[in-house]
Protein backbone atom coordinates (compact mmCIF):
# COMPACT_ATOMS: atom_id res chain seq x y z
CA UNK A 1 0.00 0.00 0.00
CA UNK A 2 2.86 2.39 0.79
CA UNK A 3 4.59 1.51 -2.52
CA UNK A 4 1.42 2.31 -4.40
CA UNK A 5 1.14 5.65 -2.64
CA UNK A 6 4.76 6.53 -3.44
CA UNK A 7 4.24 5.61 -7.09
CA UNK A 8 1.18 7.81 -7.38
CA UNK A 9 3.05 10.72 -5.78
CA UNK A 10 5.94 10.25 -8.19
CA UNK A 11 3.59 10.30 -11.16
CA UNK A 12 1.91 13.43 -9.83
CA UNK A 13 5.26 15.17 -9.34
CA UNK A 14 6.33 14.03 -12.82
CA UNK A 15 3.16 15.44 -14.40
CA UNK A 16 3.51 18.68 -12.49
CA UNK A 17 7.09 19.02 -13.67
CA UNK A 18 6.08 18.54 -17.28
CA UNK A 19 3.35 21.20 -17.03
CA UNK A 20 5.63 23.59 -15.21
CA UNK A 21 8.45 23.17 -17.71
CA UNK A 22 6.08 23.63 -20.66
CA UNK A 23 4.75 26.90 -19.20
CA UNK A 24 8.29 28.07 -18.59
CA UNK A 25 9.24 27.22 -22.15
CA UNK A 26 6.27 29.16 -23.55
CA UNK A 27 6.79 32.17 -21.30
CA UNK A 28 10.44 32.57 -22.15
CA UNK A 29 10.61 31.11 -25.64
CA UNK A 30 13.59 33.22 -26.65
CA UNK A 31 15.85 32.01 -23.82
CA UNK A 32 16.71 28.32 -23.22
CA UNK A 33 15.49 26.51 -20.07
CA UNK A 34 18.06 26.31 -17.26
CA UNK A 35 18.90 23.29 -15.27
CA UNK A 36 17.33 23.31 -11.72
CA UNK A 37 19.39 24.40 -8.80
CA UNK A 38 20.70 21.95 -6.24
CA UNK A 39 18.07 20.82 -3.72
CA UNK A 40 15.27 21.57 -6.19
CA UNK A 41 12.49 18.89 -6.08
CA UNK A 42 13.06 18.34 -9.82
CA UNK A 43 16.63 17.30 -9.19
CA UNK A 44 15.54 13.70 -9.12
CA UNK A 45 14.58 13.77 -12.88
CA UNK A 46 16.81 11.96 -15.37
CA UNK A 47 19.75 13.98 -16.66
CA UNK A 48 18.61 13.91 -20.28
CA UNK A 49 15.12 15.20 -19.35
CA UNK A 50 16.15 18.89 -19.52
CA UNK A 51 18.12 18.42 -22.71
CA UNK A 52 15.01 17.05 -24.43
CA UNK A 53 12.76 19.86 -23.11
CA UNK A 54 15.23 22.65 -23.83
CA UNK A 55 15.29 21.73 -27.57
CA UNK A 56 12.65 23.44 -29.84
CA UNK A 57 9.88 21.23 -31.19
CA UNK A 58 11.07 21.40 -34.79
CA UNK A 59 11.20 17.84 -35.87
CA UNK A 60 12.12 17.74 -39.58
CA UNK A 61 11.70 14.59 -41.58
CA UNK A 62 15.02 13.29 -42.67
CA UNK A 63 13.78 12.77 -46.25
CA UNK A 64 12.55 16.42 -46.72
CA UNK A 65 14.24 17.98 -49.75
CA UNK A 66 15.87 21.35 -49.39
CA UNK A 67 14.51 24.13 -51.62
CA UNK A 68 16.79 24.78 -54.61
CA UNK A 69 17.07 28.39 -55.78
CA UNK A 70 17.78 28.91 -59.45
CA UNK A 71 20.56 31.48 -59.64
CA UNK A 72 21.11 31.15 -63.41
CA UNK A 73 21.20 34.56 -65.20
CA UNK A 74 19.83 34.77 -68.76
CA UNK A 75 21.26 37.24 -71.26
CA UNK A 76 18.84 39.99 -72.41
CA UNK A 77 16.65 39.05 -75.37
CA UNK A 78 16.52 41.54 -78.31
CA UNK A 79 13.30 43.49 -78.70
CA UNK A 80 11.93 46.29 -80.87
CA UNK A 81 12.03 49.71 -79.23
CA UNK A 82 8.69 50.70 -80.77
CA UNK A 83 5.56 49.08 -79.29
CA UNK A 84 4.23 47.88 -82.65
CA UNK A 85 5.49 45.28 -85.13
CA UNK A 86 3.50 46.48 -88.16
CA UNK A 87 3.86 49.99 -89.58
CA UNK A 88 2.42 51.79 -92.61
CA UNK A 89 4.64 54.28 -94.41
CA UNK A 90 3.52 56.63 -97.19
CA UNK A 91 5.78 58.56 -99.53
CA UNK A 92 5.36 60.72 -102.58
CA UNK A 93 6.42 59.55 -106.02
CA UNK A 94 10.09 60.44 -106.62
CA UNK A 95 10.86 61.17 -102.96
CA UNK A 96 13.43 59.55 -100.66
CA UNK A 97 11.94 57.48 -97.85
CA UNK A 98 13.31 55.76 -94.71
CA UNK A 99 11.91 52.56 -93.21
CA UNK A 100 12.89 52.49 -89.52
CA UNK A 101 13.79 49.43 -87.45
CA UNK A 102 14.84 50.22 -83.86
CA UNK A 103 16.21 47.22 -81.93
CA UNK A 104 17.28 47.19 -78.26
CA UNK A 105 19.64 44.67 -76.58
CA UNK A 106 20.81 43.31 -79.91
CA UNK A 107 23.52 41.22 -78.13
CA UNK A 108 25.52 40.46 -81.26
CA UNK A 109 22.51 39.40 -83.34
CA UNK A 110 22.17 40.55 -86.96
CA UNK A 111 19.51 42.84 -88.45
CA UNK A 112 18.38 42.25 -92.03
CA UNK A 113 15.95 43.99 -94.39
CA UNK A 114 14.00 41.90 -96.90
CA UNK A 115 11.44 42.61 -99.62
CA UNK A 116 8.41 40.33 -99.67
CA UNK A 117 6.74 39.50 -102.98
CA UNK A 118 4.04 36.90 -102.45
CA UNK A 119 5.68 33.94 -100.73
CA UNK A 120 9.20 34.99 -101.81
CA UNK A 121 11.65 37.03 -99.75
CA UNK A 122 14.45 38.98 -101.45
CA UNK A 123 17.42 40.00 -99.28
CA UNK A 124 18.17 43.74 -99.39
CA UNK A 125 20.58 44.29 -96.48
CA UNK A 126 22.42 42.06 -93.99
CA UNK A 127 23.97 43.91 -91.07
CA UNK A 128 25.43 47.08 -92.56
CA UNK A 129 25.97 45.55 -95.99
CA UNK A 130 23.62 46.01 -98.96
CA UNK A 131 22.98 43.02 -101.23
CA UNK A 132 20.31 44.46 -103.53
CA UNK A 133 21.18 45.03 -107.18
CA UNK A 134 19.10 48.22 -107.05
CA UNK A 135 21.47 51.06 -106.12
CA UNK A 136 18.58 53.10 -104.75
CA UNK A 137 18.48 50.80 -101.68
CA UNK A 138 20.97 51.23 -98.84
CA UNK A 139 21.30 50.74 -95.07
CA UNK A 140 21.95 53.74 -92.84
CA UNK A 141 22.54 52.98 -89.14
CA UNK A 142 21.67 55.77 -86.72
CA UNK A 143 22.86 55.57 -83.13
CA UNK A 144 21.91 54.12 -80.80
CA UNK A 145 19.64 51.45 -82.34
CA UNK A 146 17.98 52.46 -85.63
CA UNK A 147 18.71 50.16 -88.60
CA UNK A 148 16.91 52.22 -91.24
CA UNK A 149 16.48 51.27 -94.87
CA UNK A 150 16.79 54.14 -97.36
CA UNK A 151 14.88 54.00 -100.66
CA UNK A 152 15.79 56.81 -103.05
CA UNK A 153 13.49 58.19 -105.75
CA UNK A 154 10.60 55.92 -104.79
CA UNK A 155 8.43 54.74 -107.64
CA UNK A 156 5.28 52.65 -107.95
CA UNK A 157 7.30 49.41 -108.18
CA UNK A 158 8.67 50.02 -104.67
CA UNK A 159 5.21 49.78 -103.13
CA UNK A 160 4.54 46.74 -100.92
CA UNK A 161 5.66 44.94 -97.73
CA UNK A 162 9.20 44.98 -96.31
CA UNK A 163 10.48 42.96 -93.33
CA UNK A 164 13.10 43.87 -90.75
CA UNK A 165 14.36 40.61 -89.20
CA UNK A 166 16.56 40.01 -86.14
CA UNK A 167 18.51 36.72 -86.11
CA UNK A 168 17.35 35.66 -82.64
CA UNK A 169 15.66 32.37 -81.73
CA UNK A 170 12.83 32.66 -82.55
CA UNK A 171 13.53 35.49 -85.03
CA UNK A 172 11.97 38.91 -84.47
CA UNK A 173 10.09 40.35 -87.46
CA UNK A 174 8.86 43.92 -88.04
CA UNK A 175 6.60 44.44 -91.06
CA UNK A 176 6.68 47.81 -92.86
CA UNK A 177 4.18 48.38 -95.68
CA UNK A 178 5.22 51.13 -98.09
CA UNK A 179 2.62 53.06 -100.10
CA UNK A 180 3.84 55.25 -102.97
CA UNK A 181 1.35 58.02 -103.66
CA UNK A 182 1.16 59.13 -107.29
CA UNK A 183 -0.26 62.67 -107.43
CA UNK A 184 -2.91 63.54 -109.99
CA UNK A 185 -2.21 66.59 -112.17
CA UNK A 186 -4.81 68.63 -114.07
CA UNK A 187 -4.27 71.82 -116.06
CA UNK A 188 -7.41 73.97 -116.34
CA UNK A 189 -8.18 77.18 -118.20
CA UNK A 190 -9.62 80.38 -116.73
CA UNK A 191 -13.10 78.79 -116.71
CA UNK A 192 -11.94 75.66 -114.87
CA UNK A 193 -12.22 73.43 -117.93
CA UNK A 194 -9.67 70.78 -118.89
CA UNK A 195 -8.41 70.64 -122.46
CA UNK A 196 -5.24 69.36 -124.13
CA UNK A 197 -5.13 72.48 -126.30
CA UNK A 198 -6.03 76.08 -125.58
CA UNK A 199 -6.47 78.99 -128.05
CA UNK A 200 -5.93 82.66 -127.24
CA UNK A 201 -6.11 85.80 -129.35
CA UNK A 202 -3.05 87.98 -129.62
CA UNK A 203 -3.04 90.70 -126.95
CA UNK A 204 -5.17 88.69 -124.50
CA UNK A 205 -3.99 87.24 -121.18
CA UNK A 206 -3.09 83.59 -120.95
CA UNK A 207 -4.42 82.11 -117.71
CA UNK A 208 -3.72 78.50 -116.77
CA UNK A 209 -4.38 76.67 -113.50
CA UNK A 210 -2.47 73.62 -112.30
CA UNK A 211 -4.24 71.47 -109.70
CA UNK A 212 -2.20 68.68 -108.07
CA UNK A 213 -4.01 66.33 -105.68
CA UNK A 214 -2.89 63.40 -103.52
CA UNK A 215 0.15 65.15 -102.10
CA UNK A 216 0.91 63.75 -98.59
CA UNK A 217 3.71 66.19 -97.80
CA UNK A 218 4.62 68.79 -100.45
CA UNK A 219 8.41 68.83 -100.48
CA UNK A 220 9.06 71.10 -103.48
CA UNK A 221 7.62 74.10 -105.29
CA UNK A 222 5.44 73.96 -108.37
CA UNK A 223 7.26 75.25 -111.44
CA UNK A 224 5.97 76.27 -114.84
CA UNK A 225 7.90 75.80 -118.08
CA UNK A 226 7.35 77.04 -121.61
CA UNK A 227 9.17 74.42 -123.59
CA UNK A 228 12.46 74.16 -121.68
CA UNK A 229 12.34 77.70 -120.27
CA UNK A 230 11.31 78.12 -116.62
CA UNK A 231 8.73 80.86 -116.14
CA UNK A 232 8.61 81.22 -112.33
CA UNK A 233 11.61 83.57 -112.21
CA UNK A 234 11.65 84.77 -115.83
CA UNK A 235 12.02 88.55 -116.02
CA UNK A 236 13.21 88.76 -119.62
CA UNK A 237 9.74 88.83 -121.17
CA UNK A 238 7.80 90.69 -118.52
CA UNK A 239 4.11 90.28 -117.74
CA UNK A 240 4.56 86.76 -116.31
CA UNK A 241 3.09 85.98 -112.87
CA UNK A 242 2.94 82.71 -110.91
CA UNK A 243 0.85 82.31 -107.74
CA UNK A 244 0.97 79.01 -105.83
CA UNK A 245 -1.01 77.83 -102.79
CA UNK A 246 -0.01 74.68 -100.88
CA UNK A 247 -3.17 73.27 -99.31
CA UNK A 248 -3.71 70.14 -97.16
CA UNK A 249 -3.26 67.21 -99.51
CA UNK A 250 -3.25 69.34 -102.68
CA UNK A 251 -1.62 72.28 -104.42
CA UNK A 252 -2.97 75.01 -106.72
CA UNK A 253 -0.77 77.12 -108.98
CA UNK A 254 -1.89 79.85 -111.42
CA UNK A 255 0.10 81.11 -114.39
CA UNK A 256 -0.68 84.53 -115.96
CA UNK A 257 0.95 85.80 -119.16
CA UNK A 258 -0.21 89.28 -120.16
CA UNK A 259 -0.38 90.63 -123.72
CA UNK A 260 0.07 87.25 -125.40
CA UNK A 261 1.80 87.10 -128.79
CA UNK A 262 2.74 84.41 -131.26
CA UNK A 263 6.04 83.78 -129.45
CA UNK A 264 4.00 82.51 -126.49
CA UNK A 265 2.69 79.60 -128.56
CA UNK A 266 3.94 76.18 -127.45
CA UNK A 267 3.84 73.53 -124.70
CA UNK A 268 3.24 74.68 -121.10
CA UNK A 269 4.19 72.22 -118.37
CA UNK A 270 3.29 72.30 -114.69
CA UNK A 271 5.82 70.37 -112.54
CA UNK A 272 6.09 69.25 -108.91
CA UNK A 273 9.62 67.90 -108.58
CA UNK A 274 10.86 66.03 -111.64
CA UNK A 275 8.30 63.24 -111.90
CA UNK A 276 4.93 64.94 -111.40
CA UNK A 277 3.99 66.84 -114.54
CA UNK A 278 1.06 67.97 -116.64
CA UNK A 279 1.18 69.62 -120.10
CA UNK A 280 -1.13 71.71 -122.28
CA UNK A 281 -0.58 73.13 -125.78
CA UNK A 282 -1.27 76.86 -126.19
CA UNK A 283 -1.93 78.59 -129.53
CA UNK A 284 -1.85 82.38 -129.83
CA UNK A 285 -3.66 83.54 -133.01
CA UNK A 286 -3.58 86.84 -134.87
CA UNK A 287 -7.29 87.04 -135.68
CA UNK A 288 -7.46 83.89 -137.84
CA UNK A 289 -9.62 80.95 -136.92
CA UNK A 290 -8.02 78.30 -134.72
CA UNK A 291 -7.00 75.17 -136.59
CA UNK A 292 -9.37 73.09 -134.49
CA UNK A 293 -12.28 75.32 -135.53
CA UNK A 294 -11.26 75.05 -139.17
CA UNK A 295 -11.19 71.27 -138.88
CA UNK A 296 -14.58 71.32 -137.24
CA UNK A 297 -16.02 73.48 -140.06
CA UNK A 298 -14.61 71.13 -142.68
CA UNK A 299 -16.19 68.19 -140.86
CA UNK A 300 -19.58 69.90 -140.95
CA UNK A 301 -19.25 70.75 -144.61
CA UNK A 302 -18.60 67.19 -145.75
CA UNK A 303 -22.15 65.85 -145.23
CA UNK A 304 -23.67 69.00 -146.79
CA UNK A 305 -21.43 68.65 -149.84
CA UNK A 306 -22.42 64.99 -150.16
CA UNK A 307 -26.11 65.92 -150.17
CA UNK A 308 -25.59 68.59 -152.84
CA UNK A 309 -23.62 66.23 -155.07
CA UNK A 310 -26.29 63.56 -154.69
CA UNK A 311 -29.03 66.05 -155.68
CA UNK A 312 -27.12 67.20 -158.78
CA UNK A 313 -26.51 63.61 -159.80
CA UNK A 314 -30.22 62.77 -159.40
CA UNK A 315 -31.31 65.78 -161.53
CA UNK A 316 -28.94 64.77 -164.28
CA UNK A 317 -30.38 61.24 -164.38
CA UNK A 318 -33.93 62.56 -164.49
CA UNK A 319 -33.17 64.78 -167.49
CA UNK A 320 -31.95 61.82 -169.39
Amino acid sequence: MELSTVTMESKAIWLFAIIYSTLQHIGSFSSPLKRPRAGDPFDTFPKNFWQEFSSPFTDTPEDEELEITDTTTHEPFPFFADPYTTVNVSTQLGSNVFLHCRVNDLQGKTVSWMRRKGDDLALITFGRHTYSGDSRYSLEFEEPNDWKLLIQYANERDEGPYECQVSSHPPLVLLAYLTVIVPHVEILDERGSTTPEKYYKAGSTIELQCVISKIPQPSSYITWRHGTRMLNYDTSRGGISVKTDMLPGRALSRLYIANANRHDTGNYTCMLGNDITGTVIVHVLNGEEPAAMQHASASLMRPILSVVLFAVFAVMICRR
